[in-house]
């Protein structure tokens, strides 16, 4: 969540600010503002709201031309999202700037020091301590870098600064605990953001920082050290997308394009996976096979859909390795003591690669000596950088807050894993491996068919855009997949929406159903599991039966739900374990004309970030 931009170079740093903040708004924000180094002075801009109300600032008050700047979207964490809690952040002389990430846990303590030694504070956040710690460290040493370092070990938390100084016109600082920073090198100028989208239209050079370390860019190049002072060794490396793949490309929204790139993102997450003879071959997973022999457990560790996506994860990996599996909210994971050793391979997932609570589960689990594979999206991100090996997704940039892409590919790496651990384990002959990959590669065909035939899902969606609950049933791995449903019906729509284990209905939801109660139930092929697919066909009848309006999302070929389904949605037939792969599309459908319908915000829906950086 929020968003930093930094830049030195001979460009107008307002302009390259202000179009790296467009870039990030995507990461949710209430709140934005910018400062400019220029003529000797400082000056800064920031309003509550989105970034229009900082273009209007900025309208009726231009700043003045400067090369060297910073800017921040703010989600409000430690006071409201009001004008002065806004970022940047300045010092009671007005020659320091600061935007911040995270959240600084001894601000509290810092403050009342702050106070007792004359400085006045204006604002409810955290990040304004800093400002006044960073003007006080370079009176005395004069140099903004080894003032970020000093105020750096004072602090505790999760944090993210980017500052400026007025007697330093042509250096931007940056440093890094626990929260993304991204440093952009171009010819002759410099970027620092939390996203490389922010900079990808001026360099696709990028380099990646490292835990505890502090970045100083100038025109002529980037110094990183520790918070130590210690020179640090960093890694370059190339992106391989470029800005129009942050572009909306003609859809009215990102989702909808996301939506619409599913095929390409499936097709893209199993390239180069396999080889000549159809064995995989997963480069990136770095864990020797024979520690993979010995693991004896499984644990997934994510939140929100990648929870889901872990979900559905766990069918795959008991039934093609037989190792036991469990799925943990990673929010969760740490606090309860979990069991781990090192036979224990703990699974983390995240779009982002940011992802606080996961993140934090990871570094637990590598502290009792279990071994972390990361699934992600974002090359150089933290979590892949800390864990012990990688599986890339490949999904290419997702910008809408709702993740639809990044889910899919996620289970297509999923299921990457779990074929890998069956095949170096021995409990999947070849063939049987290759069997799969040749169901998953027809997957994104799949995909594109079901987008061929979404019309009277949307009209279906547009009908309901008065009701106030939907409730989403599933079986086996169509259990997940309602979860997921109803949660992108909650995050878009803003409605009530719950799903459930269709077994569970009579153990307490049922008495949810009343007339007209739209309820969407995921049918498991009747050629996979024959027992669960009767027993769901009996769930329908029960809720149609009590006046339910019943949407169901059943295969070709099914006849046998025809007579219990007011509305029908078919989707190609796959097998059981990877119908979540279509079955899921429709729903991703479902809440974007719903949320349409009813005017909201698509993109951003009100109260989420993309990226949560925070605890």
């Amino acid at each position: 969540m929020c968003g930093i931009v930094g830049y030195v170079g001979p460009q107008s740093a307002l302009e390259v600010v202000m179009a790296g903040l467009k870039r990030l708004e995507y990461r949710g924000y209430d709140s934005a503002g910018v400062a400019v180094l220029a003529d000797g002075g400082l000056a800064a801009a920031k309003k509550a709201g989105k970034l229009l109300n900082l273009e209007k600032e900025l309208d009726g008050r231009p700043l003045p031309t400067g090369t060297t700047g910073i800017g921040h979207t703010r989600w409000a964490t430690h006071g409201g999202p009001t004008d002065s809690n806004a970022h940047p952040h300045l010092d009671n002389a007005g020659r320091v700037a600061v935007v911040h990430n995270g959240i600084i846990e001894n601000f509290a303590l810092l403050r009342a020091e702050l106070e007792e030694r004359g400085h006045a504070l204006g604002s409810e956040t955290d990040t304004e301590v800093v400002a006044h710690l960073l003007a006080e460290e370079f009176s005395s040493c004069a140099d903004l870098a080894e003032a970020m370092r000093l105020v750096c070990r004072r602090l505790e938390g999760a944090f993210t600064l980017v500052a400026v100084h007025a007697d330093e016109p042509d250096v931007v600082v940056g440093a890094r605990r626990n929260s993304p920073l991204v440093v952009g090198v171009g010819e002759g100028e410099a970027f620092l953001a939390s996203d490389v989208a922010a900079f990808i239209a001026h360099t696709r050079s990028a380099i990646e920082l490292g835990q505890d370390q502090v970045v100083e860019l100038r025109r002529g190049g980037v110094t990183v050290t520790g918070f130590d002072g210690s020179p640090a060794d960093v890694r370059s490396y190339h992106v391989d997308w470029d800005a129009s793949a942050a572009e909306k490309g003609g859809y009215d929204y990102f989702m909808l394009k996301e939506i619409a790139e599913q095929p390409k993102a499936v097709a893209d997450t199993l390239l180069g996976r396999i080889d000549g003879s159809g064995s995989l071959t997963l480069d990136e997973v770095r864990i020797p096979q024979g520690v993979l022999r010995e693991i004896d457990k499984v644990v997934i560790v994510a939140c929100g859909t990648a929870f889901h996506a872990g979900m559905i994860a766990k069918y795959a990996i008991e039934h093609w390795t037989r190792i036991p599996c469990e799925v943990e909210l990673a929010s969760e994971f740490r606090y309860r003591d979990p069991i781990l050793d090192a036979q224990t391979l703990v699974i983390a997932i995240s779009q982002s690669g940011e992802t606080m609570d996961t993140l934090m589960a990871l570094r637990h689990a590598r502290e009792q000596g279990a071994k972390v594979l990361a699934i992600c999206n974002t090359n150089g991100s933290t979590i892949p950088r800390e864990s012990d090996a990688v599986l890339y997704t490949h999904a290419g940039p997702e910008v809408a807050v709702a993740s639809t892409k990044a889910f899919l590919t996620q289970l297509v790496a999923c299921y990457l894993v779990a074929l890998y651990l069956g095949q170096v384990r021995g409990t999947k002959w070849g063939d049987e491996i290759r069997a799969v990959i040749r169901d998953l590669s027809s997957i994104a065909g799949a995909v594109e068919q079901v987008l061929g035939t979404m019309e009277p899902v949307r009209e279906l969606a547009r009908s309901l855009a008065s009701k106030n609950t939907v409730l989403f049933l599933g079986r086996h791995v169509g259990y997940p997949v309602a979860l997921e449903g109803a949660l992108k019906l909650k995050e878009l729509a803003y409605m009530h929406a719950e799903g459930f284990a269709a077994g569970e209905l009579k153990h307490g939801p049922i008495a949810l159903i009343e007339e007209d109660l739209p309820v969407v139930v995921v049918v498991p092929s009747p050629r996979g599991r024959s027992v669960l697919y009767d027993k769901i066909v009996s769930n329908i009848q029960e809720i149609r039966a009590r006046g339910a309006r019943t949407i169901v999302i059943a295969e070709e070929g099914d006849e046998a739900v025809v007579p219990y389904a007011d509305h029908l949605i078919r989707i190609p037939v796959t097998p059981t374990l990877l119908q979540p792969l279509v079955a899921t599309v429709p729903l991703q459908v479902f809440a974007c004309e719903l949320a349409t319908a009813r005017g909201n915000e698509v993109d951003q829906p009100r109260n989420l970030a993309k990226s949560v950086t925070v605890e």
